[in-house]
């Protein structure tokens, strides 16, 4: 900030200190999303931030209060996405820079000491997975059970260096952690038919994920989760990480399918070193290298997510619509498959994290457009699907009773319906100009701790309360 800037400020803090600290707040997010415009450097950004104070400066002086002339200012600055665009005509040179994977001066040592850091806990992930592996030899279960325990650790070590992450939070997570390791590893489940996992520790190791991932928020936010930017940070990166993820995946794919043909037709068999040695060490590195690569080149994809929410959204209101007619028409609720049910929760999840991610990607200072009616639509048809699935699962509850997955389902199915609910009532209000678009944004990160406690008490608690069945 200018000194004159500054200056100008003083007699603001002065006399109306809630009120500057509220025009801060504002300043701030603004200059958040303004640096998501990876076409925009950081001294564009200063300046722009520069000539947003000047001017919120001579709007208070003529006589507005600071929201007022902050909303005045911005509309003035203009539409961001246009601006980026033309930031990115101007200097077109600087997306292509951001694909380089590593700094081209040799003296930037920060970003090779980041790579480095990545690559040995890469490493060190593939070690510990390849020696869970030998050790499980003939008990795929185990393995099963406890990857997760030995990758996502290394993953949550590379945001600890990152971000600094006071060791306080760092002992309360790995206690959680070895509590959820010790749950999965030492209750007495059954086994289910054909060596397949009972009931309940199916349920126990699908989501012990959950819960993991979204303790890894918490390191990914410095320790500092209660902070609703911060959460959506979190949000982004986890679309993000999923693109790259998706991109590594399949181009690794095609390298593994081209070595594995070229070797089969001079007659050596890939496929024992592809599973004792490759998938080990390339599994857990394409989530560390993701990782990083988000981290790296934060945002380089922002333009491709809006662009794939805005061609699934109506895709998926046609998938919900074709749904929710097939419920009602195929004869009693009763009669309504199980595994269907339990896929519509899939489903929902799957709408709850599109809703998301166009919301993470979405100009919270941008009037209602088109495109947030098509997003209410989605929530609304979400809602009708989700209210016949959960009537469909307490009929089936109330003539067969309980069981361990019905109650993850029905809990689930709850759980999604307060969040897509809530969700339309917000969005309601945001559309008929009668809501903040903030509201909406707060409410879809608040709500996340909801799910890693449901998913909690479903590893914790089902076991004993269902037997280990």
């Amino acid at each position: 900030m200018s000194e004159q800037n500054a200056n100008d400020a003083g007699p603001a803090q002065q006399t109306e200190p809630a009120e500057h600290v509220v025009l801060e707040e504002q300043i701030d997010l603004w200059r958040g999303y303004v640096q998501r415009r990876r076409a925009i450097s950081a001294a564009d950004v200063d300046e722009m931030e520069d000539h947003l104070r000047g001017q919120v400066s001579d709007l208070t002086a003529s006589g507005l209060e600071d929201e007022e002339a902050f909303l005045v200012a911005v509309k003035r600055m203009g539409n961001l996405d246009e601006v980026s665009r033309e930031f990115a005509r101007e200097h077109s040179d600087r997306l292509w820079k951001q694909l380089v994977l590593v700094p081209e001066d040799p003296g930037d040592g920060g970003r090779w000491r980041e790579l480095a850091v990545v690559l040995a806990l890469a490493v060190g992930a593939g070690i510990v997975l390849k020696v869970l592996l030998a050790a499980t030899t003939g008990n795929e279960l185990v393995l099963v059970r406890n990857a997760v325990f030995a990758v996502l650790p290394f993953l949550a070590g590379y945001f600890v260096w990152k971000r600094h992450v006071p060791w306080r939070v760092s002992a309360l997570l790995v206690a959680v952690t070895t509590a959820l390791a010790l749950v999965v590893n030492l209750y007495p489940f059954e086994p289910g038919e054909f060596d397949a996992p009972g009931m309940t520790e199916f349920l126990a190791i699908t989501h012990t994920p959950v819960v993991l991932w979204l303790l890894l928020g918490v390191v990914y936010a410095g320790g500092a989760w209660r902070s609703s930017a911060r959460r959506m940070d979190f949000v982004r990166f986890t679309g993000e990480l999923i693109i790259y993820l998706a991109l590594i995946a399949l181009g690794g794919g095609l390298l593994i399918g081209l070595t594995f043909g070229s070797l089969s037709l001079v007659g050596v068999d890939f496929e024992p070193f592809l599973g004792d040695w490759l998938l080990p060490f390339a599994l857990p590195g394409a989530l560390l290298v993701g990782a990083w690569l988000v981290e790296a080149k934060k945002n380089v994809v922002e333009n491709i997510a809006p662009v794939l929410t805005r061609v699934f959204t109506p895709l998926t209101i046609v998938m919900l619509v074709a749904i929710f007619v097939v419920l009602l028409v195929n004869g009693p609720l009763t009669a309504v498959d199980r595994d269907l049910l339990i896929l519509m929760d899939a489903i929902l999840v799957l709408v709850l994290f599109l809703l998301l991610y166009s919301i993470s990607a979405r100009d919270p200072l941008a009037p209602p457009g088109i495109f947030d009616w098509l997003q209410l639509v989605l929530v609304g048809a979400a809602l009708a699907v989700d209210a016949v699935a959960l009537t469909a699962m307490l009929t089936r509850i109330a003539e067969f009773g309980f069981t361990a997955n019905k109650v993850a389902a029905l809990g689930l199915n709850l759980v999604l319906l307060v969040h897509l609910a809530w969700a339309a009532w917000l969005a309601t209000g945001f559309v008929r100009g009668q809501r903040a678009f903030g509201a909406i944004e707060r409410w879809q990160t608040q709500y996340l701790p909801v799910y890693a406690v449901w998913a909690a008490i479903v590893v914790v608690t089902f076991g004993p309360i269902f037997g280990f069945a």
